[in-house]
């Protein structure tokens, strides 16, 4: 019987809610059981039919969570009912009526051949004894055929169960297939503590150090052990004490809950990052891919310019190589007219030397006709190279190349802009959850500001106002603070700032100074992001944080979260981050705005607080 042991404990008979033998068991769709009262009144409870806030009930099991969008029609476990109505059977038949020791019980409708075992069990035993699990086997044997299917008595001390239960059957199974099952031994339970009287304590229990009895009880009122004597010592009379072992179920339920809870946390949380790793890996993945590709294009770019440039070198010598061949003609034709010249120069000169006149009347004439010679005067040789066309074609294409390729980063920025336009961003998704209603307070306006009635709107005018000179008012900075202040939480809030050429949007503590001039920082209170000059962005701290914005945003969203410290920009229309500044807010903040000066008239159009559209 090494089996029974591990098989049936009491923990098997046990409600998670009232932590008591079931009464009239019955199971949810989810496969646990309670007792029909326990789980009704669960559900009836608030804890039951909690909707999330979508006006459906919905029904949980205490044990797992799952929940049933309609409530489960649930049928006592006759089979469950039957094991638990023995059981309590044969529990209040092993106890005496003093609570201490065993005593032998005669069972009712003996076998000649039963052996009639002793059976007491301790108060609350963790696991069911060998001889009991044994004496159960026997009892489900010994049951009559059923006469009416599904009914059973009411009386333990008279159960007959009258239809067998598939747990019947099977113990019935296992206890004739064992050939040499012996009669179950008598059992004896352990002596323990009552709160009517000390009894021997168990050698296992840890002892109380005053009165060296076992710490069998637990005080609620002081959350500590306590033994049986302590109980009725004045530090703790009326105190809720209950057995400590049964308080040590109860316990191990709640962490059984809790663990369940948990586990559904932590898979959540592995799963998101999975979820992370996997998207990182995806990005990864692209990067190379967009850096090969890049890599390649780029290679194919530079293959082409060195073509290119071996073209236009030889082009050069093409054209070198032309002028020296027509210069080399001209040269051998004006040496051989030079030469010809020369000739007959040498010719007169012997001719004046000559003595003979009759030779000399011979020769003359023909020498002294001037020769026939080529006119060189236009003749030139002339080239292309020497105007540096060839120089000034490849600087012009070259300068509108690298225009080009300067671009190439901005071009593939702004693609990505776009992209992200058509899919939206969850995390502005996410802050837009947080939208917050926030209205103007005149009583902080600056007298050039003019609030609109619903205080939605503020615009900067060029004169100042009849307004009270009040201790929350600015009377130097062009700025408004909200109504609404936040110390704790999460808040978004969108403003229409258009083509304005200047703003400043954030939050600011109730506490700044507002009178004279004013530093803004976040050492003194301000946290908020600014425009000037249409182009200049910046968040003020000490000095500003200039900021590169691609794009021109025409609505501006803020994001808070006061426990975190955390204070968000976003580009609403291109659904893109900013910029994030981390602090902490010891004081509760308010919406910061300023629409700045007109600058005579170029930045006269208002901020206006627009409602919050989910994307």
């Amino acid at each position: 019987m090494a089996l029974a042991a591990a098989f049936l404990s009491e923990d098997q008979f046990t409600c998670s809610i009232c932590l008591d033998v079931f009464n009239n068991p019955v199971s949810t769709p989810c496969g646990h059981s309670f007792c029909q009262a326990c789980i009704s009144a669960y559900w009836d409870g608030r804890r039951g039919g909690e909707g999330g806030g979508s006006g459906v009930k919905s029904y949980q099991c205490p044990l797992c969570k799952e929940s049933f969008r309609k409530r489960p029609e649930l049928h006592i476990n006759r089979t469950l009912k039957e094991i638990t109505e023995q059981f309590k059977w044969m529990a209040n038949a092993g106890i005496p009526k003093d609570g201490r020791g065993g005593g032998a019980v005669e069972e009712p409708n003996s076998h000649p051949h039963h052996h009639h075992s002793t059976l007491s069990l301790a108060q609350r035993p963790g696991e069911m004894p060998e001889s009991v699990f044994a004496e159960m086997m026997t009892r489900f044997q010994q049951l009559p055929a059923p006469a009416v299917p599904h009914t059973t008595t009411t009386n333990p001390s008279d159960h007959h169960p009258q239809s067998p239960s598939p747990v019947n059957a099977h113990l019935s199974f296992q206890a004739q297939n064992n050939e040499h099952h012996d009669p179950p031994p008598a059992y004896s339970p352990p002596r323990r503590y009552t709160l009517s009287g000390p009894s021997d304590s168990s050698p296992s229990l840890p002892l109380c150090p005053i009165h060296l009895r076992g710490l069998d009880l637990f005080c609620r009122t002081d959350n500590i052990c306590i033994c049986s004597v302590c109980v009725e010592t004045a530090e703790h009379r009326g105190h809720n004490v209950i057995p400590a072992k049964r308080e040590w179920h109860i316990k191990k339920s709640q962490l059984g809950i809790s663990e369940v809870e948990l586990k559904d946390l932590i898979s959540d949380k592995e799963r998101k990052v999975e979820d992370i790793h996997n998207s990182l890996r995806e990005i990864q993945a692209a990067a190379e891919r967009e850096t090969d590709g890049a890599v390649r294009a780029f290679s194919k770019l530079i293959s082409s310019v060195e073509r290119c440039q071996a073209e236009v070198l030889e082009v050069i010598e093409m054209t070198l190589r032309a002028a020296e061949h027509r210069a080399q003609r001209l040269l051998r034709e004006m040496e051989e007219e030079i030469t010809e010249l020369k000739k007959r120069r040498s010719a007169l000169s012997q001719l004046a030397l000559s003595e003979d006149y009759i030779y000399f009347f011979k020769v003359f004439p023909s020498l002294s006709t001037p020769p026939q010679t080529k006119d060189w005067s236009s003749v030139s040789v002339v080239s292309e190279l020497t105007s540096g066309v060839i120089l000034r074609t490849v600087n012009h294409l070259m300068e509108n190349f690298q225009e080009e390729m300067r671009k190439l980063p901005e071009v593939c920025q702004r693609s990505l802009l776009n992209q992200s336009a058509l899919r939206p961003n969850p995390k502005v998704r996410r802050v837009q959850e947080y939208a917050a209603d926030i209205t103007l307070d005149p009583n902080t306006a600056h007298p050039r500001l003019i609030v609109s009635l619903d205080g939605k709107k503020v615009q900067c005018s060029d004169r100042h106002h009849a307004v009270p000179d009040n201790p929350e008012r600015f009377d130097r900075v062009v700025c408004v603070l909200a109504r609404q202040g936040f110390n704790s939480g999460r808040h978004y809030w969108e403003v229409e700032v258009g083509e304005k050429t200047d703003w400043d949007l954030g939050v600011a503590s109730w506490s700044v100074n507002r009178k004279g001039k004013i530093t803004v920082s976040p050492a003194h209170g301000y946290w908020f992001l600014s425009l000037r000059d249409r182009t200049d962005y910046a968040f003020r701290t000490e000095p500003s944080t200039n900021l590169t914005v691609n794009g021109r945003p025409a609505r501006i969203g803020i994001y808070v979260d006061c426990d975190k410290g955390l204070v968000s920009f976003y580009n609403v229309e291109a659904r893109v981050l900013i910029y994030t500044f981390t602090d902490t807010f010891s004081d509760t903040i308010h919406p910061f705005f300023s629409p700045c000066t007109n600058k005579s008239g170029r930045n006269e159009a208002p901020l206006i607080i627009c409602p919050v559209a989910m994307t």
